[in-house]
């Protein structure tokens, strides 16, 4: 099951540590950047540059993320490097979550959830769009918004990960709002993602239904915590966001499991502040990350 391998690539790296590849071309150094300007210049020089960061840290993390909308922002030519980021992390090994953040109803959610997890038949022929193993998913449309991407989970074993409670300060707007029986908004929708994930729950005890789970309300993730024994986290906010090790500690079990935490501008543009090349400096950024995660979270597993 997709969060058993998630799960055990942590307890091999002793690294909760998602990479996030949200690759903006300015993020690029200035040698990668000179003489480009046009979208497919931008693409190939984002896909060079995502490779090597790969390269450089697919032994020591379990996973990456690759935010859509960096790529999108480059027309067709960033889609195909969006493609082929996906591609190349997945040939290393590396669990590829799609933050995609995509929803709908019905049908249209039907073909979201075989875009990025499942397959369109061609003919004879079933065909994957997208080689990933997560796509982030927007569950405040209803389960009818929902229930397609876990099909799609159950029949190509993949996962997804709901929004619960987002890292940003204005998503309290809407999701610490109290409904009539006194439950906040994001309690609510974790309760839905613990049951949305019943049916495929691993050998660790969690579903390959997680929810997202900001590092910047400790609290709030406590809470979530306790009242979703099964659900697996992706927490975001660590670092720029200003998230710290010490405050998402209550996203994790006693044993050290039940989240994966993503980090990418400090991963990414970590040779601006430290010095030497960005794949180094890269590589060296997951392992301080490391160290101040399991300084905090203990052994994992």
């Amino acid at each position: 099951m997709i969060t058993d391998r998630l799960i055990e690539g942590i307890i091999k790296t002793q690294n909760p540590t998602c990479v996030g590849l949200d690759t903006l071309f300015d993020y690029l150094p200035d040698e990668m950047k000179e003489g480009v300007n046009t979208f497919e210049g931008v693409a190939e020089k984002v896909l060079a540059f995502n490779k090597k960061i790969i390269d450089y840290i697919y032994d020591i993390v379990p996973s990456v993320k690759v935010q859509i909308a960096y790529y999108e922002i480059y027309g067709v030519a960033g889609m195909q490097a969006y493609y082929e980021t996906l591609r190349y992390a997945a040939e290393k090994g590396l669990v590829v979550i799609a933050d995609a953040k995509r929803n709908d109803i019905g049908s249209t959610a039907a073909c979201y959830a075989k875009a990025f997890l499942g397959e369109s038949q061609v003919n004879e022929e079933n065909l994957r769009a997208f080689p990933s193993d997560f796509v982030t998913v927007n569950g405040y449309l209803g389960s009818d918004g929902i229930l397609p991407f876990v099909e799609e989970c159950e029949k190509h074993d993949k996962g997804i990960f709901v929004l619960v409670k987002t890292s940003n300060p204005s998503g309290a707007e809407i999701q610490n709002v109290i409904l009539e029986n006194g439950v906040p908004m994001y309690e609510y929708m974790g309760g839905l993602v613990e049951k949305w994930g019943q049916s495929t729950i691993g050998k660790y005890g969690y579903s390959a239904v997680g929810a997202v789970v900001g590092a910047t309300h400790p609290m709030e993730a406590a809470r979530l915590r306790e009242l979703l024994p099964h659900t697996f986290f992706l927490i975001p906010g660590y670092g720029a966001q200003g998230g710290k090790a010490e405050m998402l500690k209550s996203c994790f079990g006693k044993d050290g499991l039940g989240g994966v935490v993503n980090n990418s501008r400090g991963i990414l543009c970590a040779y601006k502040k430290n010095g030497g090349t960005y794949y180094e400096a890269a590589r060296e950024a997951c392992i301080a990350m490391q160290k101040d995660l399991a300084s905090v979270i203990g052994k994992m597993g």
